[in-house]
């Protein structure tokens, strides 16, 4: 989410000063091979959203019946959305709900040069935005330079990759990380990304034909040298279709084009499935990480980084990059709850993308990419407390053995 000046995902921070030995080191898990695809699913908490996906069995689309029952209700026929009829965005249409996620997958759509055209999906917040709590947050960071990943991405950021989407301005993209599912070790599906990057909140519906791809342009490749790429180069796990897929309450209630009062809950989680393969993500990619819900203060956390494919100029989405500082309070109400806040240039299309920090010497995501200022100097995403851990735990109970 990104903004007329103020705030906006993905920014510069204070001091990076985490060393060789914490986050970036540890952060740096070697996959088990280049190559593959995972099956996915995303699942929501208690009363959070969650919505069930098609599949796709021998070219035609299968669908559970509860949720084929509830597209009759809206008028929409599985192959004719499969053939082109998700690109209706009729407002009537939209499927809102938790219980109305549907993403067929769509084998072939999601091809390399569909994937370099996909818009950023940021969220800005303006000047007005950032000031309404000054009692509450802490100042301003100073900017810190987004410093590019070392390639090949396997090797030094495994967990960290793309997330694909349509909305109704067309091929989106934001960024997402593997985490680990408590309840199935080592088999894990589950992405975690941010709310806005799978529904569009208070005014919208859910996003169509979701897709995951981990350590996307492993090799960090420019545009030019991407000119005549292969799938394997663009996406060396496959491509992961979101199966299942749920986001807040919050989020959905409440989120607008600034983040609005679902900035705060802006979060999500993916459970994916390959296009094409039998293994799980985690095994495919052979890295995930914990997540840390303890909600710790901004003072107590200690230094974060944020990961992420940045995709809004001066950045072209191409290439991975993060940022490290040490994180304030931010908050767009008294009445919300306290945001982290980092300084960081990223832009849009790093919205989703993980935070990490070293918790008992191990990295675990903390937050992910919410919203951030038009100048993009700092970012700011959302605490991950009892809630979003019931989400979680919600999707890896119900639906992490699928």
């Amino acid at each position: 989410m990104r903004s007329t000046r103020t705030s906006a995902p993905l920014r510069r921070g204070r001091r990076t000063v985490l060393t060789a030995t914490g986050l970036v080191a540890v952060l740096a898990l070697t996959a088990t091979a280049c190559g593959g695809s995972e099956e996915d699913k995303a699942s929501g908490k208690p009363d959070a959203g969650t919505s069930q996906a098609a599949d796709s069995d021998g070219g035609k689309v299968r669908i559970p019946s509860d949720i084929a029952d509830k597209l009759k209700e809206h008028g929409i026929d599985a192959d004719q959305w499969k053939n082109g009829g998700w690109e209706d965005w009729d407002k009537d249409k939209w499927l809102r709900e938790a219980k109305d996620f549907v993403n067929p997958v769509i084998e072939g759509l999601w091809k390399p040069e569909r994937m370099r055209s996909a818009e950023e999906a940021d969220k800005t917040v303006t000047t007005k935005d950032a000031s309404a709590a000054q009692g509450v947050s802490d100042p301003e960071p100073a900017p810190v330079e987004a410093q590019a990943e070392k390639t090949p991405y396997h090797e030094n950021a495994a967990p960290v990759g793309k997330v694909f989407f349509d909305s109704p301005d067309g091929p989106s993209v934001c960024s997402g990380t593997v985490i680990k599912d408590v309840n199935h070790p080592g088999k894990s599906n589950l992405v975690w990304t941010a709310g806005h990057c799978v529904h569009a909140g208070g005014n919208g519906g859910w996003y169509r034909n979701l897709v995951f791809v981990p350590a996307y342009n492993d090799l960090g490749k420019s545009e030019a040298e991407l000119g005549n790429a292969n799938a394997s180069e663009i996406a060396p796990y496959g491509n992961w279709w979101a199966d299942w897929a749920s986001t807040s309450n919050g989020w959905i209630q409440g989120g607008s084009e600034t983040g609005g009062d679902g900035a705060a809950y802006d979060y999500a989680v993916l459970h994916v499935k390959p296009e094409q393969g039998s293994k799980s993500l985690e095994e495919t990619v052979g890295a995930a990480l914990d997540v840390d819900f303890s909600a710790p203060s901004a003072a107590e956390a200690g230094e974060m980084g944020a990961w992420g494919y940045p995709a809004a100029p001066p950045y072209n989405g191409l290439q991975m990059f993060k940022c490290l500082d040490a994180p304030g309070r931010f908050s767009l109400s008294t009445g919300l709850p306290t945001m982290y806040r980092i300084g960081c240039t990223m832009t849009g299309g790093s919205s989703g993308g993980g935070w990490f920090r070293v918790l008992d010497g191990k990295t675990v995501l903390v937050s992910n990419t919410s919203i951030g200022p038009t100048d993009n100097t700092w970012l700011a995403g959302p605490q991950l407390g009892r809630d979003a851990e019931a989400l979680y735990q919600n999707m890896s109970k119900t639906y992490g053995g699928q």
